[in-house]
């Protein structure tokens, strides 16, 4: 075994990752067309199932406890159908939600995408409906996850600020999460949709190409890219491109580019930033490298984007991923 698998095997297994951030319930409602309507130019949709996933925040969770580590979930659900179907999917994924904040004040973030198409053909993407919080969140609701993030935190190897921009992931919030990342001396690793700049201060970031190119343009460089790291204040910036691979930026380290895992067609990139940063800080909270952890991360985001819906991976499924590709362990070995 390599030094990678050795890692997963033997340490994944042994850490907690605290998760601060936005809870989804990502629907996938399947039907077959029968006909187009005569009300108006549009298909009639028959309902066959409808697929209740964990997404946002609880995706990252869920591919944590998929490759053996132990995640505590931090954020907001509604005390609706919606957040019942959620705590149940967390529930059988191993999830620990006890520090999510349930209330009737709240509605559950959801994302419904519909899936269509004809008898004994393949679904496709007709729609996304989204439902979330209209109205601000009570002051006394953030008091309560603030405390509950700080007590969350006591024994854990990483945190994670999974931010979608849907309240729960607010700045002063995080603000809790560094101030405990840097008292326990333990890696903070942020996602953010569009707001990175407002997370400083932490360990790392995994922002994906688009998010980077809302921040520095869009034809950015790798000087562009260390300089926002620098700015700030992360030892490490990795950057996620899609069928081009992740881009590494380390502190004091050159440039690092990962060549993408697998297809350079995926079948579907749904949740699949969830998945990269929740392998990434299991690596970093097991003592690995940002590189080595940073291979780790690609191979799990190749795995995952080949797979329908919003997905995970095992433990088993990324180390058989790592082993057919002997060039990244002989790049990690030289680490």
């Amino acid at each position: 075994m390599s030094r990678l698998t050795d890692t997963i095997r033997q340490q994944f297994g042994k850490r907690r990752i605290v998760i601060l951030g936005d809870i989804v319930a990502d629907q996938f409602l399947h039907g077959t067309i029968s006909r187009v309507s005569r009300e108006a130019p549009v298909f009639i949709l028959n309902h066959d199932t409808t697929d209740t996933r964990a997404g946002g925040a609880a995706n990252a969770a869920v591919n944590i406890a998929s490759l053996g580590g132990t995640p505590t979930l931090v954020g907001f659900i509604g005390d609706d159908a919606n957040g019942s179907l959620l705590k149940d999917r967390l529930a059988s994924s191993k999830v620990d939600y006890g520090f999510a904040i349930t209330d009737k004040r709240l509605q559950t973030t959801t994302k419904v995408r519909v899936l269509g198409g004809q008898e004994h053909a393949p679904r496709q993407q007709v729609i996304r409906i989204d439902y979330a919080n209209r109205e601000p969140i009570d002051t006394q609701l953030y008091d309560q996850l603030k405390d509950n993030l700080h007590r969350a935190c006591d024994g854990a190897d990483a945190i994670i600020v999974s931010d979608y921009n849907y309240g729960a992931a607010e700045p002063h919030v995080a603000e809790i999460a560094r101030a405990r990342a840097a008292e326990l001396g333990i890696p903070l690793i942020v996602d953010s949709r569009f707001r990175l700049q407002a997370f400083p201060g932490a360990t790392a970031a995994t922002p994906n190409q688009e998010e980077a190119e809302q921040i520095l343009g869009k034809d950015f460089s790798a000087d562009d890219c260390s300089a926002l790291r620098n700015r700030l204040g992360y030892k490490a910036l990795l950057v996620t491109c899609g069928g081009r691979g992740m881009k590494l930026f380390v502190e004091n380290e050159e440039t690092r580019n990962l060549e993408a895992i697998g297809s350079k067609e995926p079948i579907d990139v749904t949740g699949a930033g969830d998945t990269v940063i929740g392998a990434f800080a299991l690596g970093l909270a097991s003592g690995l490298s940002f590189f080595d952890s940073a291979l780790i991360a690609n191979h799990a985001g190749g795995i995952v984007v080949m797979k329908r819906g919003t997905a995970s991976l095992t433990a088993d499924e990324l180390i058989a991923s790592i082993d057919s590709h002997p060039e990244d362990l002989t790049l990690a070995t030289k680490r």
